[in-house]
């Protein structure tokens, strides 16, 4: 397994530098001061990094706040690089044979309201996201599953008490959705509040947020990382279409996109400008999933839900759609290429939906929808407005559904109201989902499809997902956690069908070259605290003019 898995970092890093295309990654020293302006294609569904889960948040949002520990900012291509944030020193080893883990908290440290943060806020953060109280939502409560008790004994230390030992812990805990909060807003404004506040001690304070234009960010004078930010701020501009976020690079009014650019849209920049764009890729820990219904007919029947994954070819997708959308690989429900994950070669053999006989798949198809009562079949496939891939992706299913004889419509909603129908209104038939993730931490990863994870909305029960993945959580044994993997992604996709997978992302961020520090990772939550970039300001000069 040790070696399966430093063949895998080495390959992801390896991915990143051999695709830096145009420019290169400058290594002379930082320079301070200058603006950032980033471009973001989505609108902010809210402010609460606990409930989202959507770059339309982090990009804007992820600089005002902290984290216990983070993904190394020096190195976030790797998955298991883990560094203290709020703590202070190496990370803590367990004691208790693997049960405990005592995090020594910074002094020093104020939220943007001048409030001290202590120990108590990280428990109190800690606590929400693991052991929300009812009806209050915790996107990745799955995650935290291991977790008995967090403890703050005093000011500076706070203790997490585990059921059990798990290899989950530590990037659980990394994820960059953790932001840490204040315990007082807590207290006295309720959990529901820091969806329309922020309060925050990141590196950057917060200006305003003008809905659907920008957010503006400030440096943080007090902020706890000796040097840093390099930056004097930064504007997040809300820009939903993709030729607009182009426009904006190409002619000097944002320096980069975090999200990422479709093959086509790097060649054209690369073209134009040159040795003023710095391209690098990475293969990206985000897939396009299927959610059905489950409640509503006829999506409550197996049948149909393996019918509808059996009519897509995977294959033949990727060839195309990789030209022209910022998706590629196929795969499985884990990130393709983790020594945990299924290998390609297995997919095709076992999993419904991954044969390489489209012909046979298809007429499969067609039998279980005429068993099912529904060959004629009409719906409605429910989509966010977002480009890329989230339309394009959504137009290429229709397609494939339709070669199936369906007759199926788009309804397409801005993030806000997508968001709003997924959730709360669930008044949807099929649904386009994502299951995108920061650090790559396939356990983790998974319980998205798992009915009790909290970002599930198929609306169904199922008590052998449960028990299988408890399982799964709680062994150490790496080759008893491939078959359990195994089992799981079978009940996932083949005998519930309760949701499937579309195909795996592609990450290429193409930006000004002036724009130097930061580097990519296989996710795009990774690394947007923005506080290791800095801008030449010569070089910006001397392409842009002023």
């Amino acid at each position: 397994m040790k070696s399966r898995l430093t063949r895998f970092a080495a390959s992801v890093v390896l991915g990143s530098a051999l695709a830096v295309g145009a420019g290169s990654i400058s290594a002379s020293a930082q320079e301070y001061g200058g603006e950032l302006r980033l471009v973001v294609g989505s609108d902010i569904p809210s402010y609460d990094g606990h409930i989202e889960s959507t770059f339309g948040m982090i990009h804007p949002i992820r600089p005002f706040y902290s984290l216990l520990i983070r993904v190394n900012p020096d190195n976030p291509s790797s998955p298991t690089d883990f560094v203290c944030d709020l703590c202070v020193g190496d990370l803590p080893k367990p004691t208790n044979d693997g049960k405990t883990y005592t995090f020594k908290i910074r002094t020093g440290v104020t939220f943007q309201d001048g409030t001290p943060l202590t120990s108590a806020d990280v428990k109190a953060t800690f606590d929400k996201l693991a052991f929300p109280p009812e009806g209050i939502a915790s996107n990745r409560k799955a995650y935290f599953k291991m977790i008995d008790s967090v403890e703050a004994p005093d000011p500076e230390t706070v203790v997490f008490n585990l059921k059990f030992a798990s290899g989950t812990f530590i990037p659980t805990i990394a994820m960059p959705f953790n932001f840490v909060y204040s315990k007082k807003d807590l207290d006295e404004h309720g959990y529901t509040w820091h969806q329309t506040h922020i309060n925050g001690s990141g590196p950057f304070q917060f200006v305003e947020h003008v809905q659907g234009s920008h957010v503006t960010g400030k440096k943080n004078p007090n902020y706890y990382h000796e040097g840093m930010p390099y930056l004097d701020g930064f504007t997040s501009l809300i820009a939903p279409k993709m030729s607009v976020r182009l426009q904006a690079i190409r002619g000097g009014q944002a320096d980069i996109e975090f999200r990422g650019f479709p093959p086509k849209a790097r060649d054209d920049l690369v073209s134009a400008l040159g040795d003023q764009i710095t391209v690098q890729e990475s293969d990206w820990n985000c897939v396009l999933i299927v959610t059905p219904n489950h409640k509503v007919k006829p999506f409550d029947d197996p049948r149909v839900r393996q019918a509808l994954s059996l009519a897509i070819d995977r294959y033949q997708g990727s060839e195309y759609l990789s030209k022209i959308a910022i998706v590629k690989t196929v795969g499985g429900i884990g990130f393709p290429g983790h020594p945990i994950s299924s290998t390609p070669e297995y997919l095709e053999k076992n999993i419904i939906g991954y044969g390489r006989d489209i012909e046979a798949n298809r007429e499969k198809a067609k039998a279980l929808l005429k068993e099912a009562g529904h060959e004629n079949l009409k719906f409605t496939l429910h989509n966010r407005g977002v480009d890329q891939p989230y339309k394009i992706v959504g137009t290429w299913l229709i397609d494939q559904w339709r070669r199936i004889g369906l007759d199926v419509e788009q309804w397409v909603q801005p993030s806000t109201p997508f968001y709003a129908t997924l959730r709360k209104q669930k008044d949807f038939e099929i649904s386009l989902d994502f299951n995108c993730q920061a650090v790559v931490n396939p356990i983790a990863d998974i319980s998205k499809f798992l009915p009790s994870g909290g970002a599930n909305y198929s609306d169904f029960e199922d008590a052998e997902l449960e028990k299988l993945y408890a399982d799964l959580l709680e062994t150490g044994d790496e080759g008893k956690q491939r078959e359990l993997f195994a089992a799981y992604e079978k009940r996932v996709l083949n005998d519930l069908a309760s949701q499937f997978i579309t195909l795996w992302w592609y990450k290429i961020n193409p930006y000004r070259s002036y724009v130097k520090g930061w580097k990519i990772a296989p996710s795009h939550y990774l690394n947007q605290s923005l506080e290791n970039i800095w801008i030449d300001a010569a070089e910006r000069k001397k392409q842009l003019g002023g």
